[in-house]
């Protein structure tokens, strides 16, 4: 297969969808679909709102009038990805509010390829799945769609994504790319199509479950790891000594596993072991300390909510009617992502209180949080004049690390550092 005569067709044009497509577009021609017009006429204005492709970047590469033989279109026309030959689909995985994995925005996306399938066409999957959701699950939908057969009319492959939102340093390109294919000659040939942009390399999985079942517990491990250093956390609490100090002597271990504590959320860590423990229970074994992490660090935005209410009381604030600085609401630092961030559960467990709680992050959009959460949040301290009863630095941001706290605190105030970053003489207590 001459690859170079191949155009490529992104489905969803997200944190993971649009970095690959835009580096795809500097060798190929690539389609990019996503179903959100709103999202479709920001990225072809020539900005990205979620700060993973810089302007310049999308700009060069962008393809307007679909007229250049590489570059990106960018389109919510379905129509527009019909004479595609590679198709690959970075939609979004979650779960539902019992945690069980949502396949619905894959099986819908399948669908809509489905209909354009054509002869020797390769369908490659990047959304996080748990092993077998390739072939059992999106195969017989496309199969169904098209009147194709698998592995004779068209084929299919699965290659995990690895995007680090926020992260500048492990770009798309220079993260090392699982690869997989159905057949051992369209593995090569899916193997090679990411070696032609990836700079990091490729590893060639013997199989797509392979592939599957290494990127589900790549998060898993990370998030039992966490859940460990959490649960430390709560044990050094209660003897009264400084959790992070106890891991900056225990990392003097040249074989020490650097973790610390923290809230976790995301895309990635807070899902994925769902997706893991979803398919151990349907093969008859249930999983013990992959839930037990996720219920442990589930439950840290309510421990720390529970934490500053005590401290509270001890220093006899009245709890009803207080006011409560709440530092950050995205799911990580210097990133405007706000998916399953869990300093929402600080907040709520702090309105359950009755206390007024205030959020500042100067990343997230305003809309988007009250569309997504319901919570009104301000974007720099300049929006209120409250002198607030607790602080409470949930998410590091640049900015936050230069704030004056003192500023915005009464004389009696608490200030709760979730992330560590504070000056430990400036702070009450720490994760």
């Amino acid at each position: 297969m001459n690859l170079q005569e191949k155009k490529v067709a992104i489905i969803g044009l997200g944190y993971v969808g649009l970095p690959l497509a835009v580096a795809f577009a500097e060798k190929y021609k690539v389609i990019g679909f996503d179903i959100n017009q709103q999202r479709v006429n920001e990225l072809n204005s020539g900005h990205d709102e979620t700060l993973e492709i810089n302007d310049l970047l999308l700009n060069s590469v962008l393809d307007l009038d679909d007229s250049k033989v590489i570059g990106l279109h960018i389109t919510g026309t379905k129509d527009k990805i019909a004479d595609c030959n590679i198709y690959i689909v970075t939609v979004p995985t979650p779960t539902d509010k019992h945690n069980r994995p949502v396949l619905t925005p894959m099986i819908k996306a399948s669908e809509t390829i489905a209909k354009f399938l054509k002869k020797d066409d390769i369908v490659i999957y990047e959304s996080t799945v748990y092993p077998g959701v390739t072939e059992e699950e999106m195969v017989p939908v496309l199969e169904k769609y098209s009147g194709l057969k698998f592995n004779h009319d068209f084929y299919c492959g699965y290659s995990p994504e690895r995007i680090n939102p926020g992260d500048k340093e492990h770009t798309v390109t220079k993260i090392l790319k699982v690869t997989s294919g159905s057949t051992p000659q369209i593995a090569d040939i899916i193997d090679s199509l990411y070696k032609s942009i990836i700079t990091a390399g490729t590893h060639k999985a013997p199989s797509i479950k392979v592939a599957e079942a290494a990127k589900v517990i790549e998060n898993s491990q990370r998030d039992i790891n966490i859940a460990f250093v959490n649960e430390l956390s709560k044990i050094f609490n209660l003897i009264g000594i400084d959790t992070n100090d106890v891991l900056e002597a225990a990392g003097t271990k040249w074989n020490f596993l650097k973790f610390k504590p923290g809230l976790v959320g995301g895309h990635c860590i807070g899902v994925d072991p769902y997706y893991l423990a979803q398919k151990a229970q349907e093969v008859g074994y249930h999983p013990e300390i992959i839930l037990a992490g996720r219920r442990l660090n589930d439950g840290m935005g309510a421990y720390v909510a529970k934490e500053v209410i005590s401290l509270m009381i001890k220093r006899d604030i009245k709890i009803k009617h207080s006011n409560v600085l709440l530092l950050g609401i995205t799911f990580k630092e210097n990133c405007p992502d706000i998916r399953n961030t869990k300093a929402t559960d600080i907040h709520h467990e702090l309105a359950g209180f009755g206390v007024n709680v205030t959020i500042c992050d100067p990343w997230a959009n305003k809309n988007e949080v009250k569309h997504e959460y319901g919570i009104e949040i301000l974007n720099n301290m300049e929006e209120t004049s409250i002198k607030f009863d607790a602080i409470i630095l949930a998410v590091s941001h640049n900015e936050f690390k230069l704030l004056d706290l003192d500023n915005f605190k009464n004389i009696n105030s608490i200030i709760y550092d979730v992330k560590g970053v504070l000056p430990k003489d400036k702070v009450d207590a720490r994760l």
